[in-house]
């Protein structure tokens, strides 16, 4: 069942794929999904799933949109501390902290099927996105970046789907200040 307002739940996966085929190296998308429109909100490609790049598309999502209610992810180390005893961090990663920060809630998912808005959309991804960029002659992860703003408008100008509320729920953040503040 899809969250009511656009804003409120963004599921946030990263698929580790041949993107460009033989034409380069394999790679991870970070995919960021609003769940109650279906809308593609951020893609980027990265060389893999670690802090430090989910860090980029964060601050690139909330340049773009503002900070969410909520990201919905699966229990990456990125997202979640795998030891229970760990020693400082108040129980939360780097990543979880910044959201923290950023009055953003972080949800872990304790399956892949609970997640199922964004691994579905993984699939469609590794079927158009790959077919996309092999006919625009894509071949890097630089090229597939700058890609992704025309390929995110068309997807969703033909997939995403009307909110049950018309609210946004995205709220805006001044980055100069929360870096300073979280650095």
């Amino acid at each position: 069942m899809r969250r009511e307002a656009y804003g409120e739940l963004v599921q946030i996966d990263g698929s580790k794929h041949r993107w460009f085929e033989d034409r380069g190296p394999p790679c991870t998308l970070l995919v960021f999904i609003d769940d109650a429109t279906g809308r593609l909100m951020q893609l980027r490609f990265v060389r893999s799933e670690s802090a430090f790049s989910y860090f980029e598309a964060l601050e690139l999502y909330l340049r773009d949109h503002g900070a969410p209610v909520a990201f919905y992810s699966d229990k990456h180390s990125v997202f979640r501390v795998a030891k229970k005893d760990a020693k400082g961090g108040q129980g939360m990663t780097q990543f979880g902290r910044v959201l923290c920060e950023l009055s953003i809630k972080i949800l872990c998912a304790n399956s892949r099927q609970a997640k199922g808005r964004v691994e579905r959309m993984n699939r469609t991804l590794q079927d158009r996105l790959i077919k996309d960029m092999r006919l625009a002659g894509i071949s890097d992860m630089q090229a597939g970046n700058a890609s992704m703003p025309t390929f995110m408008e068309g997807y969703n100008a033909r997939f995403a789907v009307a909110p049950a509320r018309s609210d946004n729920l995205h709220r805006p953040v001044n980055l100069a200040l929360d870096r300073l503040k979280v650095m």
